[in-house]
């Protein structure tokens, strides 16, 4: 194994929740009465902050009101959520592949960590993952590396160990502000191209194929 640690993202990456994100924007958008925003535009904004996605979409810049908004989304993402979260073919099998192989795991997410943790319940995987970090645990979001830090911190695993799997170029800006490795995946809706103007160790198309970047 090349590295002692991998960490991931969680939406596009490990699991796909855009049915929930969507219905949890969709039903703050309409309760609004905003026109004009189609779901790709929401889906386009998975991996932002809350409060950046609903500026992106609305046009909203007010701190205060950002912050309604995500209230009222976490709201209905408590209903709607993980009901409508699964993960993508092969994930469960690349953490159990690592978790056997000695391999620290780790999530670094903008999601909340608590949602995180019952999906991971609910699908008994939380075994396979040795930490999760979510919005709430760090004071900046991706792509500052503060989160892949706490992560490296927390398995005791030096830069040069870590590989960082994630979808979005914010994941790729993620992982060189920290100065660790990083390996694209396509399962969002960000392309191959998009990624490789990061640095990376490889862009790959299902997260099963991770296994073979680590042999």
């Amino acid at each position: 194994m090349k590295y002692k640690a991998v960490c991931f993202d969680f939406d596009y990456t490990l699991a796909d929740s855009s049915a929930g994100i969507v219905k949890c924007f969709r039903m703050v958008i309409d309760s609004h009465g905003w026109k004009g925003i189609d779901d790709e535009q929401i889906r386009r904004t998975i991996g932002m902050t809350l409060e950046d996605a609903f500026s992106l979409l609305s046009g909203i810049k007010e701190p205060d009101q950002l912050t309604a908004l995500h209230k009222e989304y976490s709201l209905h993402a408590n209903t709607y959520m993980n009901p409508n979260t699964r993960f993508y073919e092969g994930s469960q099998c690349v953490l159990q592949a690592l978790k056997e192989s000695g391999c620290k795991t780790a999530i670094v997410s903008t999601k909340n960590k608590n949602r995180i943790d019952d999906f991971l319940q609910i699908t008994q995987t939380n075994h396979l993952v040795d930490k999760v970090i979510g919005i709430y645990e760090v004071k900046e979001a991706k792509p500052d590396p503060e989160g892949l830090y706490l992560a490296m911190e927390t398995l005791g695993a030096d830069k040069k160990d870590v590989l960082y799997v994630g979808d979005s170029i914010i994941d790729a800006q993620t992982a060189m502000n920290a100065g660790v490795d990083f390996c694209g995946v396509t399962t969002g809706v960000t392309t191959a191209s998009e990624l490789a103007l990061y640095p990376h160790k490889a862009i790959i198309s299902h997260i099963e194929e991770l296994l073979t970047v680590l042999e």
